[in-house]
C-alpha cells in the first residue's frame, strides 16, 4: 500500500526539510537585515549544489546496486541501512540540542562569510545543508530498499518537503510561531521508532546476505494467523518494518536500540545555550569571475555521481557479453557466445519494465530468465551454454513481446532447457484437484457435524477421538490452503500472535477445540467453538467452487505444503494438547504425494529426474512419522522424541524439500512462450 509506505518518508522528508529550510531562512533573513541582498545568489547556489549533490548520491546508490548479484545487494542495502541508522539517530540528538542556538550560531558564520567573498558564502550554505540533503537521499534509498517499491516513499517524502517549505516561508515571514524544540522533540521520538525498524530491516539483509548469522532462527512468525497483506499488517511493516516473521538478531537489534537510544534521548535534559563562538579571522579576499563559483559548486557533485556511476554502476569486466534490451528492440549486442557457462549482463534501455529469456526459439525452451529489470538497470543472467539455437525475448509490462535474431552455436554438448508452461498445461491438474478438494470438503463436513454432536452429548472421550480424523482430513488438502481466504485462520489458525493466546476470541477452529478437549474444559463451552467450527467448513464448502485458485499455484503447494510441516508440525508449535502434530504431517505428505501425482507427467516431461528423487525422500520420510505411532493407533509427542531422532527426522524432511525444490521452478508460468 502506497501510503503505509510513504508515513515515514514523509516524517523524514518534513523534518529534514524543515532543518534544511530554517538554515536558508536564517541565512536569508541575516543578509536581508545586513543590507546585502546582493549576496542572496550565493546562498541559493550553495543550497543548489547541496541538492545537486544528494541527487547524485541517490543515483550512485540505484545504478552501483542494481548490477550487484542478489547476496551483494542484500549486503549493500543492509550495510546503508545500518549508516542510515547512524546518521538519522546523530541528526535527531543534534536537532534537539541545536534548535534554540541555531539562528544565531548561522548569524555568526554569514557575518564572517561576509568579510572573505563569495565562494566562503556558497560553501557556508552548502555545508550548512548538504548534510541534510545526503541524509534524506540515503533515508529515502533504504525506506525504499524496505517497502519493496519506491512510490510510496518519493510521494511521502514530497509532501513532507513542501510541508516543510510552507512552514519555513511562514516563520520566515514571522506569520507562525512553532515551538522548535518541542517539534524536533516529538519528531525525534517517532524517528527512533522508525529507524529501529530500519535497523531490524537492515539486520536481515544483513542475514540473507550471509554476513550475520540466525537467519532460520525465528522469535516469532504470525503469518500463519495473519495476513501479510492485510491492510493492518502493511500499515504496521510500511511505517515501524515489523513483519509477521522476525528472526531473534532481528528483535534484539530493534528492541534493544529502541529501548536505549528513546532512553537516553527522553532523558536527556536541554543543552544551554552554547557560548558565542569567536569569528575566524579574516582571510585574503579573492577576486574571481562571479560566474565561477556558482558553476564550479553545482557541477561537481552531478560529475562526481556521473564518474561514480560510470565506473560502479556499469561497469562490468571485458569478457561479459552486454545485452541491450528494450520495448522496441530486444538483445542488441547478440553475437554467438562460447560454450559453457555464461555470465550475461542485460541492461534494460527503454522506458519500461521487462522480463528477459535467453531461450530456443524453435522451441521456447528457456536457458535462463531474469524478471523485473526496470528502466536504467543492469541485470545478470547465468545460462550454461551448450549446442543448439539461442535468441533473447523480451517481454515488458503492458507491451507486446519481442523476440532477437537466432544465432546458432555448434560446439559443446546438449544443455538442458526448460520448456515454458503455460496455464492449459496445468489446466487438467487443477480441475482434477479442485475435484478432489471439493469431495475433501463434503467429507470434512460431515466429520466435522459428528465431532459437534459428540460435545454436544457431552461425550468428550468420544469427541477426542473422532478430532484427529476430521483434523487430519483437512490437513490433507494443504495445497488449496491458499485459496481459502479467510476460512483458513478459522478452521485452522493457531493462538500464536493474538493478544490473550489460547484465550483469546479470535482462537477458533480446530486448534481451540483441541486445546479445551486436551485441557478439561467442559462440553458446555465447547459447544459453541464446534458449532462455530461446522459453520466455517460449511461456509467454506459453499464458497470454494467461487474461489479464485490460480493454475500457477498447483507447483508452489508441492514444496510449500511441507515446509510449513517442518516449521509448524516438526516444532511442535502446532500442538495445543493432543500430541498428534505428527499425524498432521503424514496428512500433509499424503496431500504432497496426490498434488504430486497430478503435476507428474508435465515434471517427468522437463527432468524425469526429479520425482524419483522425490518418491525416495518422501518413502523416507513416511517410514520415520510412521514409526512415531503406536500398535494402538496412538502417535508419540514430536517432544518425546530424543534429539537425535529429532535431528534425523527433520534432516530427512529438510532433504526432501531440496528435492521438491526444483518443481516450482519447471512448473513457472513463463511468458516466454
Amino acid at each position: 500500500m502506497v501510503w503505509d509506505n510513504a508515513f515515514p518518508s514523509f516524517l523524514i522528508g518534513l523534518r529534514e526539510g524543515l532543518e534544511a529550510g530554517l538554515i536558508v531562512s536564517v541565512l536569508v533573513a541575516t543578509l536581508v537585515r545586513s543590507d546585502q541582498r546582493a549576496r542572496l545568489p550565493h546562498v541559493w547556489t550553495g543550497a543548489l549544489a547541496a541538492v545537486a549533490l544528494a541527487m547524485g548520491f541517490g543515483a550512485v546508490l540505484t545504478f552501483t546496486s542494481a548490477n550487484l548479484t542478489g547476496k551483494a545487494q542484500e549486503a549493500f542495502a543492509g550495510t546503508l541501512s545500518l549508516v542510515a541508522v547512524v546518521f538519522v539517530t546523530a541528526m535527531v540528538f543534534w536537532m534537539r540540542r541545536s534548535a534554540r542556538s541555531l539562528s544565531g550560531e548561522l548569524k555568526e558564520k554569514v557575518q564572517a562569510a561576509l568579510s572573505m567573498g563569495a565562494g566562503v558564502l556558497v560553501v557556508t550554505s552548502f555545508l550548512a545543508t548538504g548534510r541534510e540533503g545526503l541524509e534524506t537521499a540515503l533515508f529515502l534509498w533504504t525506506t525504499a530498499q524496505a517497502a519493496g517499491e519506491s512510490v510510496g516513499p518519493l510521494v511521502g517524502a514530497a509532501g513532507g518537503l513542501l510541508l516543510a517549505a510552507g512552514l519555513c516561508w511562514g516563520l520566515y515571514r514571522r506569520v507562525l510561531k512553532i515551538n522548535l524544540t518541542r517539534f524536533f522533540t516529538v519528531t525525534g521520538t517517532v524517528l527512533i521508532v522508525i529507524a529501529a525498524g530500519v535497523l531490524g530491516y537492515g539486520v536481515r539483509d544483513l542475514q540473507a546476505s550471509g554476513l550475520l548469522p540466525g537467519a532460520g532462527s525465528f522469535a516469532f512468525d504470525v503469518s500463519g494467523s495473519i495476513d501479510p497483506g492485510s491492510w493492518y499488517a502493511t500499515l504496521v511493516q510500511g511505517t515501524l518494518n515489523l513483519t509477521p516473521a522476525m528472526t531473534w538478531l532481528q528483535v534484539i537489534a530493534y528492541a534493544g536500540y529502541a529501548a536505549i537510544t528513546m532512553t537516553v534521548f527522553l532523558r536527556r535534559s536541554r543543552s544551554a545555550v552554547p557560548a558565542a563562538r569567536p569569528a575566524p579571522a579574516e582571510g585574503r579576499k579573492r577576486r574571481l569571475p562571479s560566474w565561477t563559483v556558482p558553476v564550479a559548486v553545482v557541477a561537481v557533485p552531478v560529475v562526481a555521481a556521473g564518474a561514480v556511476i560510470a565506473v560502479l554502476g556499469g561497469k562490468t569486466t571485458s569478457d561479459t557479453p552486454v545485452i541491450l534490451v528494450s520495448a522496441q528492440d530486444c538483445g542488441k549486442g547478440f553475437t554467438p557466445p562460447a560454450p559453457g557457462r555464461q555470465t550475461f549482463q542485460v541492461r534494460n534501455t527503454g522506458d519500461r519494465t521487462a522480463e528477459v529469456y535467453l531461450l530456443d526459439p524453435t522451441t521456447n525452451a528457456v536457458y535462463g530468465e531474469v524478471e523485473g529489470v526496470a528502466p536504467g538497470t543492469t541485470r545478470s543472467l547465468v545460462a550454461t551454454i551448450g549446442a543448439g539455437s539461442y535468441a533473447w525475448r523480451c517481454v515488458p509490462n503492458d507491451g507486446s513481446v519481442v523476440t532477437s535474431a537466432s544465432v546458432r552455436v555448434n560446439a559443446g554438448g546438449a544443455v538442458a532447457a526448460v520448456v515454458p508452461v503455460s496455464e492449459r498445461d496445468l489446466a487438467a491438474p487443477l480441475a482434477s484437484y479442485r475435484a478432489y478438494v471439493d469431495k475433501g470438503l463434503a467429507e470434512l463436513a460431515a466429520e466435522t457435524r459428528g465431532l459437534q454432536r459428540d460435545i454436544e452429548a457431552g461425550d468428550l472421550e468420544q469427541a477426542r477421538r473422532d478430532w484427529l480424523p476430521a483434523h487430519l482430513r483437512y490437513a490433507s488438502l494443504g495445497a488449496a490452503y491458499g485459496t481459502f481466504e479467510d476460512f483458513d485462520a478459522k478452521i485452522n489458525g493457531r493462538a500464536a500472535g493474538l493478544a490473550e493466546g489460547v484465550k483469546d476470541a479470535d482462537f477458533t477452529g480446530f486448534h481451540r477445540l483441541e486445546y479445551g478437549l486436551w485441557h478439561g474444559e467442559p462440553a458446555k463451552s465447547l459447544a459453541d467453538v464446534a458449532k462455530r467450527l461446522t459453520d466455517d467448513v460449511d461456509a467454506l464448502r459453499k464458497s470454494f467452487p467461487t474461489q479464485d485458485f490460480q493454475a500457477g499455484d498447483l507447483p508452489l503447494r508441492t514444496h510449500e505444503i511441507l515446509e510449513n510441516t517442518l516449521q509448524h508440525e516438526l516444532t511442535g508449535a502446532a500442538d495445543y494438547g493432543s500430541g498428534s502434530t505428527l499425524a498432521t504431517a503424514q496428512a500433509n505428505l499424503d496431500g504432497t504425494r496426490t498434488l504430486l501425482d497430478l503435476l507428474r507427467p508435465l515434471v517427468d516431461a522437463r527432468n524425469p529426474q526429479v520425482v524419483p528423487a522425490v518418491d525416495l525422500w518422501m518413502k523416507r520420510t513416511a517410514e520415520l512419522v510412521k514409526a512415531a505411532q503406536t500398535d494402538t493407533g496412538e502417535w508419540t509427542p514430536v517432544e518425546a522424541f530424543s534429539p537425535a531422532a529429532r535431528q534425523r527426522l527433520n534432516g530427512t524432511v529438510s532433504q526432501l524439500l531440496e528435492e521438491l525444490a526444483p518443481i516450482p521452478n519447471l512448473l513457472e508460468i513463463r511468458k516466454a512462450s
